[in-house]
């Protein structure tokens, strides 16, 4: 494995949602359990603090914008339970958090189904400002049918054409951020009276299949531009999007030997795309269970799993693939599932039980326990270094209890993770993607952003004065 001085540190990202019910359905009864509180700002302020305390590089806000799929014939059980819903605004919380910590990265996920592209870039361009710089999205497409007839659709729309939109979505943005304001546009010449010059300011004139957009982009230019990307989708499509756009791709693996698989394809996508595997980096999310002991790690795991509740796990997932597994016994075959879901959830729970068919039992298990590890900060640190090995280069740290999962975390795991060099110490200086990359605020020429830079030209002084003329 060679020696822990030889190796990369893992980027560490707290995976949260702004929810009593995440990713652990049930845990929020666990009597130390805070995430009931959910609605508090004070919860996010001391959390924050606490990550950034530690060295964390990011919080990771997961997010829906409708109730998953029916469970046990409706979503009213959904209720019952505090599946994700009720849940809150991430880009709302990230704008308070921005002002009370300094360093550590805000990452956020929005969906191309929930926002206009031209009112999403104004809002992250304003938080990119207020954080300076700190700011990440997470770009998702909406799995959950109920999302998309919130915002006005009939049904679903097919999983590779929800990419295709997706495309669309990020390109008109591009536009929008690195193509709109030329860096030296502002001015603010109070003796000469010239605040912006136009000239420098270009209207982007998108025109495509869902948007049509004029601009210019309505915010200033930030100190990253376009936010740093992440992509969380894991099907074939998902990982050529990824591969093209992302900066980052968030998995939910069952093994290292699934992670290593998608590795390989995603760095066959990523020279398709005339990128390379430096200019991406992999997460993992996995949850934690530590003890100074063996035996206090297992009791400790003993304790949450009296909370868990794996019908509420099960419902989550089942919302996420599009099938009502609600009502059935934890013993029933899952069988052979078509889905304009989820369906990279779908592979890694059936890659997760090689050689039968999973039951549901093996569904929540899979979602509470594959991705769990238990153990002393050296057994545990141990198999993280099979993790990386296969191609991780960063934890999204899900949790049991807020705040109590990243106390655990915090005080028994990190200091052995930053003995062996494979947790920073410090935060490096700059936006989020220079302490990430160490390679400057903005995103390097080979990304598909980069080709909007200052090659809109509208504004010419012909343009202008048509532009003037059309001025009531």
């Amino acid at each position: 494995m060679g020696t822990f001085d030889s190796r990369p540190r893992f980027i560490l990202s707290a995976f949260l949602m702004n929810t009593s019910s995440h990713i652990l359905g049930g845990m929020w009864r666990h009597p130390d359990a805070q995430q009931d509180r959910f609605h508090e700002l004070g919860l996010w302020v001391d959390l924050a603090k606490k990550l950034e305390e530690a060295k964390f590089d990011n919080l990771f806000f997961a997010d829906v914008a409708g109730v998953y799929g029916d469970h046990e014939g409706g979503w009213a059980s959904l209720a019952r339970k505090g599946m994700q819903i009720p849940s809150h605004d991430p880009m709302v919380l990230l704008s308070a958090l921005s002002a009370t910590t300094k360093d550590i990265g805000l990452a956020m996920t929005s969906s191309v189904v929930q926002s206009h592209p031209f009112q999403f870039a104004r809002q992250i361009s304003t938080l990119d400002h207020l954080s300076q710089g700190r700011v990440a999205w997470n770009i998702v497409t909406s799995v959950l049918e109920n999302t998309h007839r919130n915002f006005g659709a009939k049904n679903l729309m097919g999983h590779d054409d929800r990419y295709g939109w997706a495309e669309e979505y990020v390109d008109a943005a591009y536009k929008l951020w690195e193509g709109s304001w030329e860096d030296d546009a502002l001015k603010a010449d109070k003796e000469s009276g010239l605040y912006a010059d136009p000239a420098r300011i270009n209207k982007i004139n998108h025109r495509g299949e869902i948007y049509s957009i004029d601009g210019p982009h309505q915010a200033l230019p930030s100190a990253q531009r376009t936010p740093f990307l992440f992509q969380a989708g894991s099907s074939a499509r998902g990982s050529q999007f990824a591969a093209t756009h992302a900066e980052a791709t968030f998995l939910f693996a069952p093994h290292p030997q699934y992670v290593a698989k998608k590795v390989t394809g995603l760095t066959q996508n990523l020279q398709a795309a005339g990128r390379t595997r430096e200019d991406i980096k992999v997460f993992a999310g996995l949850s934690f269970v530590v003890g100074s002991t063996e035996a206090e790690a297992k009791a400790l795991e003993a304790e949450y799993d009296q909370y868990l509740d794996p019908h509420a796990i099960i419902a989550h997932i089942g919302g996420g693939i599009g099938v009502d597994l609600g009502g059935l016994e934890l013993d029933t075959p899952l069988g052979e599932v078509k889905t304009e879901g989820a369906q990279g959830v779908l592979e890694a729970v059936l890659a997760s039980t090689p050689g039968r068919n999973p039951t549901l039992r093996d569904l929540a298990h899979y979602r509470a326990k594959a991705q769990q590890i238990v153990g002393t900060p050296e057994q545990i640190t141990d198999k993280l270094l099979e993790w990386q090995d296969a191609g991780i280069d960063g934890l999204n740290v899900m949790n049991h209890i807020l705040p109590g999962s990243y106390d655990n975390f915090i005080e028994g795991l990190l200091p052995e993770l930053q003995r062996r060099g494979l947790a920073q110490t410090e935060y490096a200086p700059g936006s989020l993607r220079e302490k990430v990359f160490g390679r400057g605020d903005k995103l390097p020429e080979n990304h598909p952003a980069a080709k909007y830079r200052g090659s809109f030209g509208d504004l010419s002084a012909t343009n202008l004065e048509k532009d003037l003329q059309q001025v009531p």
